[in-house]
């Protein structure tokens, strides 16, 4: 069975199980010859991984193309030059627990795929054995291109954690147009995904609560056939701009209430996210990028 009990649940309830099945054919164990010349160009990865106490978080890993490399048809290779955050909690829980979801994804032209399976930390990085592999479809990705002309330079990093949001943090939230989400089903694993929409799309309720909608997608619903056996997820916002980054771990919660989804336009669900840990980073990156273009599939 290529799709979990979680997943199969969300399916029917959404009306598109029989949708899911004939996409089936897209979900691989190995990796293919277009998503190996896919993963020569890349910079941008998003990393979903579990702490020792079950929290689900969100890691953003950016380098040069080719700093995730393919070593053979079910494994991958992230290079240690990888920029990651000294206070990132990837590598610990990695230690801890060894699957990992990862999502690369190329802002300039709407392409990302996904790599779940097992992760193991040598010297050389993190190899990751894949269990499942495919692309995505382009919708709601705004288009961003990043700015050579500061990629090679760094400034020092500096984290804060907090129990909630501050108000830098809130409006940073409800500017954004772009979120990744990370969760973890525990007999399927890690995976990580991306979220769009309009700046707005995503709603502070109040300091330790957010609520945005859910859009028509692949109708695979790998996150909320996650969210529905195991609510623990991470969410990762980037300042596309600076460089730096929100990383928040918390419990979600799928709502279906028809009235309530009338909220938001176009959406097919929502979700209730109870904030546990955030954590701040500046300079998280040394790549920037430039906005190019709204996705033309955001509702509204």
């Amino acid at each position: 069975m290529p799709f979990h009990s979680g997943e199969i649940e969300v399916q029917t309830q959404a009306g598109k199980r029989e949708e899911a099945q004939k996409l089936c054919s897209l979900l691989s164990d190995f990796i293919k010859p277009a998503a190996q010349e896919f993963l020569v160009t890349q910079q941008l990865a998003i990393a979903s991984t579990v702490d020792i106490h079950g929290q689900v978080w969100a890691s953003l890993l950016t380098g040069q193309p080719g700093f995730i490399q393919v070593l053979n048809q079910q494994t991958l290779q992230i290079s240690l030059d990888a920029s990651l955050t000294p206070t990132d909690p990837l590598y610990q829980n990695l230690h801890h627990n060894q699957n990992i979801g990862l999502l690369v994804i190329d802002l300039s032209n709407r392409r990302r795929s996904r790599f779940n399976g097992k992760a193991e930390l040598d010297l050389n990085g993190i190899k990751i054995h894949v269990v499942q592999t495919f692309f995505n479809c382009p919708k709601y990705i705004q288009t961003r291109h990043i700015e050579k002309n500061i990629t090679e330079s760094k400034e020092q990093s500096e984290t804060l954690r907090r129990e909630n949001l501050s108000e830098h943090n809130q409006l940073w939230i409800t500017q954004a147009d772009t979120f990744f989400i990370a969760s973890f089903h525990p007999q399927s694993g890690a995976d990580a995904s991306h979220r769009g929409g309009f700046p707005g799309f995503i709603q502070v309720l109040n300091h330790r609560q957010l609520l945005f909608p859910d859009y028509a997608g692949n109708n695979m619903f790998q996150t909320f056939g996650n969210l529905l056996i195991n609510p623990n997820a991470g969410l990762l916002f980037i300042d596309f701009e600076t460089g730096d980054i929100l990383q928040i771990t918390g419990k979600a919660k799928v709502i279906w209430d028809a009235d309530r989804l009338n909220e938001f336009i176009g959406a097919e669900r929502l979700v209730e996210f109870a904030i546990e840990q955030v954590l701040e980073t500046t300079n998280s990156t040394p790549l920037r990028w430039r906005f190019g273009e709204y996705s033309p599939a955001n509702p509204g």
